[in-house]
């Protein structure tokens, strides 16, 4: 029996594979967050992984509140860099195979085509800076069968996102601006956890690999907002704004669509379209 360990076992992606946990009856399952596993804790996190014997590790938990990021620096670092490490070097050292998730907030913004994962990283904010700062230490340490993943924009029916802000302030509001000059793609956690129970098996590398993931096609928060009030058949008189008329603690990339090619020939892979994908949300 393969025994995952999947950290931030309660945040979206880690619900949606505990939902899908059950249909893989060849693994078996541990979630953890951080009431019952502190992933910063290296001996806490050794021991863990010794006791319940794990041969594979799914690292979901991060520090995602981006603007908050800015002031807690620190937590951040210590969050999505050092136990990213310390992640690296136990897989490393006990021959364990790891999947950790990241950000498409690792690069600027600045590009006009699809960012490709060899594309040089260049992040606006200190999310994305730790964030790259845990994709450094875990390629540095490099343990054998284990891949990167960087995703974009994602939602799910659980946790805090983009998705629920949008329906609640729907409900409130008889009018909402939402920026239109950021561009980019979401990302259903449900096809993101899928796509990695998909993979799990057929991951064999040497060097640590990194993957692009998010679902089809192209939007600015502002067209994201309209589908989702659309699909909902919510009523409210949605105005588009430049990123400027919102400021933020933390600077956003322009432009952060990625290219998906390299694990969709790997793995032979369909991805959804971003919209097809959020009709589910409601099924």
């Amino acid at each position: 029996m393969n025994n995952v360990l999947v950290t931030g076992g309660n945040g979206q992606l880690g619900s949606e594979l505990k939902e899908l946990a059950t249909k893989h009856t060849n693994y078996q399952f541990i979630f953890t967050d951080v009431e019952n596993l502190d992933i910063c804790d290296h001996k806490a996190v050794l021991t863990f992984i010794e006791k319940n014997n794990i041969n594979t590790i799914i690292n979901c938990a991060a520090y995602t509140a981006v603007d908050k990021a800015e002031e807690q620096s620190e937590l951040a670092d210590k969050i999505n860099h050092l136990a990213v490490a310390n992640f690296a070097q136990i897989a490393k050292d006990k021959h364990i195979q790891l999947v950790h998730i990241s950000t498409d907030y690792v690069f600027d913004g600045m590009n006009h085509k699809p960012y490709i994962e060899s594309d040089s990283p260049n992040p606006q904010n200190v999310y994305g800076q730790t964030k790259l700062d845990g994709e450094l230490a875990m390629q540095q340490i490099n343990p054998e069968n284990s891949i990167i993943i960087r995703t974009s924009w994602v939602y799910s029916k659980y946790g805090n996102n983009f998705v629920k802000t949008m329906l609640r302030l729907g409900k409130e509001r008889d009018q909402l601006s939402v920026v239109a000059d950021q561009i980019g793609t979401p990302t259903n956690a449900a096809d993101l956890a899928k796509v990695i129970l998909t993979i799990l098996p057929k991951i064999k590398n040497e060097i640590v690999e990194l993957f692009h993931f998010s679902n089809e096609g192209v939007c600015s928060w502002y067209d994201f907002a309209k589908a989702i009030f659309d699909l909902n058949g919510t009523d409210v008189n949605l105005k588009p704004i430049e990123s400027k008329a919102y400021p933020t603690p933390a600077k956003r990339p322009f432009y952060s669509i990625m290219n998906k090619s390299k694990i969709k020939e790997k793995y032979k892979l369909d991805i959804s379209h971003w919209e097809d994908s959020l009709k589910t949300y409601w099924q």
